[in-house]
């Protein structure tokens, strides 16, 4: 999946990834943010902020004194975020629209934060390994991954209906989701940290579960990289969305279990 897709993908979603943020992203924010042990004065970075469900938090622990950069591909998002600051008075959260590998600060962070983001890098051990140099030492990595079987079977459900109008997806390279898949143990994530050059690793899994109406569910696939999955023409776009929901029922218990994980740079 080429990162300028995914930030397309982001930007045409950026509302329907919203809806979801009262149930699913702010809760794991907020544990995520929690985890990071942000305190007062700390400069963070939220790599690949979204619509500010790590980036609101920790700007609060921050406070005043502190630094938030949010950086993320999608411009929607970005801007549903700096509502949400503008809204609080958080005057510390900087957002920019820019590429998380080439990404560079004026000082070293604190902390680095990154919410169910890493599995989109193109190279996910390059593009964690640049955000780790990016910490001063003893500065605290902090990322959250879904852990083995969330997701299903809404995942298995969704990609059966897109099959059925795209064929073509069986040849196409799926590197989100193989990511995903080397991060989705404890010891998986651990061993991937520790290859990282990290030390003092502590893996939480977090269970969740998020109950989804047919209209949620429809924009949990709208919402981001699963948008990727639908086929271009809209009819057969309303096809798979009529199958998919079929399949799903009127009251869908999505599994959001996660991995919560944090580390120290030497």
């Amino acid at each position: 999946m080429p990162e300028l897709h995914i930030g397309n993908a982001f930007d045409d979603g950026a509302a329907d990834f919203e809806r979801l943020a009262p149930s699913l992203w702010n809760p794991m924010g907020n544990a995520l943010v929690a985890a990071a042990d942000i305190t007062l004065g700390d400069r963070v970075l939220d790599a690949g902020c979204g619509t500010g469900a790590t980036t609101i938090p920790a700007a609060q622990f921050a406070g005043p004194g502190g630094v938030v950069d949010g950086v993320d591909l999608s411009a929607e998002m970005l801007a549903l975020t700096q509502a949400k600051a503008d809204t609080l008075a958080l005057n510390n959260v900087h957002l920019a629209q820019a590429d998380l590998t080439s990404w560079q600060a004026d000082a070293p962070y604190d902390a680095v934060v990154c919410a169910y983001s890493l599995f989109f890098l193109p190279d996910m051990d390059a593009g964690a390994a640049h955000l780790v140099s990016l910490l001063r030492s003893g500065g605290r990595f902090a990322l959250s991954t879904w852990a083995e079987g969330s997701w299903e079977p809404f995942r298995e459900l969704l990609w059966k209906a897109c099959l059925q109008e795209r064929p073509d997806l069986e040849a196409l390279p799926q590197s989100g989701a193989e990511n995903a898949q080397r991060l989705q143990t404890p010891e998986q994530l651990t061993s991937w940290l520790e290859s990282l050059g990290l030390t003092d690793i502590t893996v939480a899994p977090t269970p969740g579960q998020v109950q989804l109406s047919p209209s949620l569910a429809w924009s949990l696939v709208l919402g981001g990289g699963y948008r990727m999955l639908l086929p271009e023409d809209p009819a057969a776009v309303d096809r798979v969305r009529t199958a998919f929901l079929a399949e799903l029922g009127d009251d869908f218990a999505l599994n959001t279990d996660t991995l919560i994980a944090t580390a120290v740079r030497p």
